[in-house]
């Protein structure tokens, strides 16, 4: 094997640069030529790629999104756009592919490896949704920028004896909303794997009222039924007593676009490093993760179509803690 090529694909995260970064440079020291691939999956059925050395990469790891860029490919779900994908790389004696992205970009990582083609992945996405790494590239950034808009918040809540419905992103996994809840002291959490209705919300704020609390913060996750703005229509259109004057902050993409945190940028650095490595060990077809404190492989079929489950442990503390 001599040359590879590294791509990145799906929703953009901070620390995927610190993985490219990590890719180019151990590849380099193995003895590879190491090629960028443009857009995603959309540049590599296009042949959009281009070589990379050491001083390309350099500078760009405290930055947040993509230096490679991402985009939708419609083509690449169809077998035809895969095998042209395919044909690209070999016509340009690229031997090997490291596709940096999260669930939706494995699952494409391993149709091609299904069709014959050698690929390993990097767990890369906010959302850390995906089987094979405790944690993924882009989750610790995006839980600080979810607490930080959470601590601000807080501020106003305080000095106007509000409640702040605080929705954050994360898709159909709430690990994001969790973790950020948790640390930013809310008295309610709602995710997607722990639902809680309208109703529910309505009585555990007013229970923090009666408490004498003078402010509290609800966060919910953007996949849940309820999200933020279906509760304030609910609550507008029922007129619940919850003993606050309800608000709401709906953080969006904004959680996606900031500086990698230092764990996140440790993390890309380790994952790109153990992904050419697991190359150069003859590995393929395999998603690069963190398992506990070590750097290790899983399977993609043991992946593609299923979710990561939200740890019991930490609904409970989330409970014990809003009391």
């Amino acid at each position: 094997m001599n040359r590879i090529a590294v791509l990145t694909s799906g929703g953009d995260a901070p620390g995927m640069n610190a993985a490219i970064r990590a890719v180019v440079r151990t590849g380099l020291e193995a003895g590879l030529s190491v090629f960028g691939v443009s857009n995603g999956y959309a540049g590599l059925i296009d042949g959009s790629y281009h070589e990379l050395t050491r001083r390309d990469v350099g500078g760009k790891m405290q930055l947040g999104g993509t230096m490679l860029g991402s985009a939708r490919s419609l083509a690449f779900f169809e077998q035809a756009g895969r095998q042209q994908a395919i044909d690209e790389l070999e016509r340009s004696g690229i031997e090997a592919l490291v596709v940096i992205g999260g669930n939706g970009s494995q699952t494409g990582s391993h149709a091609l490896f299904e069709m014959g083609y050698p690929v390993v992945g990097i767990a890369s996405t906010i959302d850390n949704d995906l089987l094979g790494s405790d944690v993924t590239i882009g989750v610790d950034t995006a839980i600080n920028v979810a607490l930080e808009a959470i601590d601000r918040l807080r501020v106003t809540a305080e000095s106007h004896g509000r409640a702040f419905l605080v929705e954050t992103m994360g898709r159909n996994c709430g690990y994001v909303a969790l973790m950020a809840g948790i640390a930013g002291g809310a008295e309610v959490i709602s995710i997607p794997e722990y639902e809680i209705t309208p109703e529910e919300v309505a009585s555990e704020l007013h229970a923090a009222h009666q408490r004498g609390k003078r402010h509290a913060m609800v966060v919910v996750a953007e996949g849940a039924k309820y999200n933020a703005q279906a509760l304030i229509a609910h609550f507008e259109a029922n007129q619940q007593e919850t003993g606050f004057s309800l608000r709401y902050s709906i953080l969006g993409h904004v959680q996606r676009g900031a500086a990698p945190t230092g764990a996140d940028r440790l993390l890309g650095s380790r994952l790109g490093a153990g992904a050419v490595q697991a190359l150069v060990r003859g590995e393929r077809g395999v998603l690069v993760g963190l398992h506990g404190s070590t750097v290790g492989t899983t399977p993609l079929a043991d992946i593609v179509g299923r979710q990561k489950a939200v740890d019991r442990d930490l609904l409970n503390l989330a409970r014990i803690m809003s009391i």
